[in-house]
């Protein structure tokens, strides 16, 4: 017979669920989580310091930011591999130093200097102002951890993992911290979605498949942050969201929907 005190299996089983169970979300004040898709950019470039305080002015409690790192092994904030779509720059970023990033300018409608900021300088901006949503996209968890700690903001991130290997990871490094990512299509019952979260204990996903596995996901302590940023989000598309019954949305349109939610006593 197996001795559960002393099995590595059980030991690690048991650590492992000790950790999920210490997994607390950021303090937020609204009963409908808002968060600013690659931070309030609607007059500033997205993924900018600039960006970031206009999502706190705004009112939003996260603000989603996208992480890469430089050549030289600098993380960095900025959605795609490469600098060509949003600077006036070209190539990727992992075959960029963090000078040659810094050198960059950002597109900007209002004509002012922006850049590619390091993800130091954006924990800065954030600090005891406003969540980070991080889109964990290249990047070291260790390292990345690391400077999380460094700025004291231990307890206002949660990372979005785009593949299965960086929860391996992020389990190792920051086992308290709180994971997020998308349900798979084929999650279509109680107990898929059951063995699902014994693989990949998540406390937030960004989709709903299946809307009748809300009230299973919620009582799983996992809640559901749908997407609605689009060209063309506004109220239907809000409403259509809020009626299914989730907790947070995410968009690109920050000021508007946190008015919209204030005026259907939403927030």
């Amino acid at each position: 017979m197996l001795n559960k005190a002393t099995n590595p299996f059980f030991l690690s089983l048991l650590m492992s669920l000790s950790a999920i169970a210490q997994q607390v979300l950021p303090e937020v004040k609204h009963k409908i989580v808002v968060i600013a898709h690659r931070g309030n950019h609607v007059s500033v470039p997205e993924n900018t310091l600039a960006a970031a305080r206009e999502a706190i002015a705004a009112g939003a409690d996260y603000v989603e930011v996208d992480l890469r790192t430089t050549k030289d092994g600098h993380l960095v904030v900025l959605h795609d591999a490469t600098v060509d779509r949003t600077t006036n720059g070209a190539g990727k970023v992992s075959t960029m130093t963090l000078d040659e990033v810094k050198h960059l300018q950002v597109f900007n409608r209002n004509k002012k200097t922006n850049r590619i900021p390091e993800f130091k300088e954006l924990l800065a901006v954030c600090k005891d102002k406003i969540n980070i949503y991080l889109d964990f996209k290249a990047a070291d968890a260790a390292q990345t951890w690391k400077q999380i700690q460094a700025a004291g903001m231990e307890k206002q991130v949660i990372v979005y993992l785009n593949k299965e290997s960086d929860f391996q990871e992020w389990q190792k490094v920051a086992p308290t911290v709180p994971l997020m990512s998308s349900l798979p299509k084929d999650i279509d019952t109680k107990e898929k979605l059951t063995s699902f979260l014994e693989k990949l204990p998540l406390k937030i996903v960004d989709n709903l498949p299946h809307p009748h596995l809300l009230s299973a996901l919620n009582e799983a302590g996992v809640q559901v942050w749908l997407d609605v940023q689009s060209a063309t989000e506004g109220p239907v598309s809000w409403k259509a969201a809020l009626q299914k019954g989730v907790q947070g949305l995410q968009t690109d349109q920050p000021a508007a929907l946190i008015k919209y939610l204030q005026e259907n006593e939403a927030r």
